[in-house]
């Protein structure tokens, strides 16, 4: 006996493994796919372009100096006081004056040493009158030795007590001067010119020659001086200007902040030693004060002009890095790479560096941006701003809406 299959299950025997070799077919494409997508190497991330501000190294000409921090001093200090024993009657001054060589600045009780004055020259007198007595005498027996009236012994006699007389006078005469002298230690002068300070004691007491704070301490004002010190290797470089030029080497005194110019001086000391404590050489300046903007005690700070250099390579005080291992900048190449440079700075002021090595003439420094950047990185300069901008920011910046 035959079977016959109906046609329905002959169409869903054929169905079935159709379906399920497209199922193999797309799993396999999918993942072959898959395969291929993770099997590929992904590509490396690209680093974006840092923006930084860029100046050039410009040689130019400029001042070598070398700067410090002093302290103002007088030029000359004096404590003025009693050289004898006495009352002070008055003083001449205002405290906190200026004063001239030789003005009254006190006044001590002269009646003691004027009386003393006087008796010596009264003893004076009266020893002088008796050598000119003896003179005559001396003169007399001279004449009548001659006649044979009188005797060689008398002569000689006489001319000895001559001899002791004009010693007596010269003596006499040291007394009036020693006397002089002491009474004029009764008058207290100023011995230069200065400015006075407070007034230490007051008229009416008694004043000793063994006192030690004084009557006034003068201070000299104008001129005055500035006293600093240096590093050490600073001594050759002064040493070297100072041999080419005979002119005094220029000192300039700022304020603390640097900002203000004081006054302008020259060197008048360069310290025989070195301090071998702190490797630093002390020097002194003289300054012409008459405005008085320089006060002793003040803190400056000092600028010692050494000479002028020609085609300085100088940069922008910002392009100046520093490191654990010293000075450096961040230099740009010609492909716009950044490299970290190790540079010498000889000087910083007025935010202008000079850089004696490291860096070369036209060669790209970064000023600004400096934080963002690696070796090897790619800088750009960021875009301009429009001047409206720029102006509009100030005046929002300052607070005013015209």
């Amino acid at each position: 006996m035959t079977t016959t299959t109906p046609p329905l299950l002959q169409r869903r025997a054929t169905w079935v493994p159709a379906a399920a070799l497209a199922i193999v077919l797309g799993g396999s494409a999918l993942a072959l796919d898959h395969n291929k997508a993770f099997g590929a190497k992904p590509e490396a991330p690209k680093t974006p372009p840092v923006q930084a501000t860029i100046a050039r190294v410009m040689p130019q000409t400029v001042q070598v100096y070398r700067s410090g921090i002093g302290t103002v001093a007088s030029m000359a200090t004096v404590t003025v006081k009693a050289r004898i024993d006495g009352q002070l009657d008055k003083v001449g001054f205002v405290e906190g004056q200026d004063v001239k060589a030789g003005q009254l600045l006190a006044q001590l009780d002269p009646r003691t040493l004027q009386a003393q004055l006087a008796q010596a020259q009264a003893t004076r007198a009266k020893d002088a009158a008796q050598l000119a007595n003896a003179r005559a005498d001396l003169k007399r027996y001279t004449t009548l030795i001659a006649q044979d009236a009188a005797t060689q012994q008398q002569v000689d006699t006489q001319k000895a007590l001559v001899d002791q007389l004009e010693a007596t006078v010269q003596t006499d005469a040291a007394q009036v001067q020693y006397a002089e002298v002491q009474l004029s230690f009764t008058r207290i002068a100023s011995p230069m010119n200065g400015r006075v300070g407070a007034r230490l004691v007051d008229p009416g007491n008694i004043v000793h020659a063994a006192d030690t704070s004084g009557l006034v301490v003068i201070n000299q004002i104008d001129p005055i001086a500035v006293q600093f010190t240096l590093p050490e290797d600073a001594v050759q470089d002064i040493n070297r200007v100072q041999q080419q030029s005979n002119q005094p080497l220029s000192v300039v005194a700022y304020d603390r902040s640097g900002n203000e110019m004081l006054g302008t001086g020259k060197l008048i000391l360069l310290n025989n030693q070195i301090d071998t404590a702190n490797g630093t050489v002390q020097l002194k300046g003289s300054f012409a004060n008459p405005q008085h903007t320089l006060w002793p005690g003040q803190y400056v700070n000092v600028r010692l002009q050494l000479d002028r250099k020609q085609d300085a390579l100088t940069v922008p005080a910002a392009a100046v890095q520093r490191g654990q291992d010293g000075t450096y900048a961040w230099v740009v190449d010609a492909e716009d790479k950044a490299s970290n440079v190790p540079v010498h700075v000889l000087q910083i002021a007025d935010d202008v560096a000079v850089i004696d090595k490291g860096l070369a003439a036209g060669q790209r420094v970064v000023v600004d941006g400096q934080y963002k950047l690696r070796a090897g990185a790619t800088v750009v300069e960021p875009p301009p701003v429009a001047a409206s901008k720029i102006s509009n920011a100030a005046r929002v910046a300052s607070g005013s809406g015209n």
